[in-house]
Formats: C-alpha cells, sequence, structure tokens
C-alpha cells in the first residue's frame, strides 16, 4: 500500500518540523511547508529525500500559494491524508499603549495565525474528503483563557473557534479535525519575561499531534490540551 502523505504548515522548526520528523518515522511521506524553503533543506534530506520528503515553499497568507500547494501534492504523489495546520508568529501586545509591539506589527500575527489555518482547510478540505483524511490545527493554552494585553490569545481563541466551525461543515464527510492547544513550547517565540517559565519541548506537541492522527478512522479526537508541568493556568 502505498505511504499516506501528511502535509505540515510551518515545518522549518519548533512543532512543525518536530511533528515533521515523528510523521516520518511512521510511514507518511511529508509535505514541508513553509515561506522560507531553504530552512528545510536539511530536513527533507533527513528525511529521506525528495521521494519521501517534499520541500514546498508557501506563505499562508495567501491563499492562492496554499491552493496551489495542495494541487501540486495531488499532482506529483496523488493523495492527501493528513494536514497540519501549524504556521504561527506570536508579537507581544498591549492595547493600553504601555508596552509590547506598534500596532503596525499586529498585522502579520493576525493573518499568519488566523487566516494561515483557515485559509489551509479551505485549500486542503477537497483533497482530504477524498482520501477520509485528518485536520490537525495548532491553537494554544492562551486560546482558552484571558491574557491580559495579549492580541496572540484572540488569535488563538480565533482558532479555537475555526476548529470547532470545520469541525461542524465536515459531519458527514468522514474528514476528523483536531485542534492541539500546547501551553509554554520551547520556540523561538518565547517572550524573554517567560524564558524561566516550565516548557514542554517541541517533540511532547508533536506527539499530540501523531496520538490524534494514529486513531481508528472511526476516532475524532477534537481537542488536546498539553502543558508543561507546573505551568500556571493563567499563562
Amino acid at each position: 500500500m502505498e505511504a499516506g502523505v501528511f502535509l505540515v504548515t510551518g515545518a522549518g522548526r519548533g512543532i512543525g518540523a518536530a511533528t515533521a520528523r515523528l510523521a516520518a518515522e511512521a510511514g507518511y511521506r511529508l509535505v514541508l511547508a513553509a515561506r522560507d524553503a531553504a530552512a528545510l533543506t536539511d530536513l527533507a534530506a533527513s528525511l529521506g529525500g525528495p521521494d519521501r520528503a517534499m520541500v514546498a515553499p508557501c506563505d499562508v497568507r495567501v491563499y492562492e500559494q496554499v491552493e496551489a500547494l495542495v494541487a501540486r501534492v495531488e499532482r506529483e504523489w496523488g493523495r492527501l491524508d493528513a494536514v497540519f495546520a501549524n504556521a504561527g508568529t506570536s508579537v507581544d501586545t498591549s492595547f493600553a499603549g504601555t508596552g509590547g509591539a506598534p500596532p503596525a506589527e499586529w498585522s502579520d500575527m493576525v493573518l499568519t495565525n488566523v487566516c494561515g489555518p483557515a485559509f489551509t482547510a479551505r485549500a486542503a478540505l477537497p483533497a482530504l474528503v477524498r482520501s477520509g483524511g485528518h485536520l490537525v490545527l495548532t491553537g494554544s493554552a492562551a486560546g482558552r483563557g484571558v491574557r491580559a494585553g495579549s492580541l496572540y490569545s484572540a488569535t488563538k481563541w480565533a482558532v479555537t473557534g475555526l476548529a470547532q466551525a470545520i469541525r461542524a461543515e465536515c459531519v458527514g464527510t468522514g474528514v476528523r479535525v483536531t485542534l492541539v492547544q500546547p501551553g509554554l513550547t520551547a520556540t523561538e517565540a518565547i517572550p524573554a519575561s517567560r524564558a524561566a517559565d516550565p516548557k514542554l519541548a517541541p517533540e511532547d506537541v508533536a506527539r499530540a499531534v501523531l496520538y490524534a492522527v494514529g486513531q481508528p478512522s472511526t476516532v475524532d479526537v477534537n481537542e488536546i490540551l498539553v502543558r508543561p508541568v507546573g505551568q500556571a493556568a493563567h499563562r
């Protein structure tokens, strides 16, 4: 039987790269998508080269690029079985004007974190319906509670609602939809103010993704919340 195909956005580092490695170990062929495709070259080589890992430049903020990528995957590899809408970014914000990045720097985060997974879902769902596949979205523990002054938290609240809306629309299609909500994870996006806080490793989140994807086709794991031991519920 031909190996399944697993597409990961934001695959160049952190949770995306860790998930790609575990998915490859599970037997999937990988589609590694990121804005900077050059950053994916070493990862693709470690996963078996072009026969096992496709390097795909893609900006999830641009729907036409995501749509073209999905079409390429089906054209060249014939199927798409799992999609991890993982690309995201974070900037510190303050609505009261007491700190954080200036508002001119907020738009990229909103487009990446909200439009990115929405565009990915729209582009990939027809292929996933054909394969009876699985869509996984990266939310955040920050999308479950109030974070003072945090627009990032608001974008992850949006992903929580997005996952529920997608799942509701997919009833009867055979497509499974999972929202993974990590707590603080050791990536480049950690703010200096939280450098000493308990953290998950990217591999901890990746195992949660593969757990959901690895369930029988009759089982839909809707949400996974995973925090490092010792992380306060409000952080």
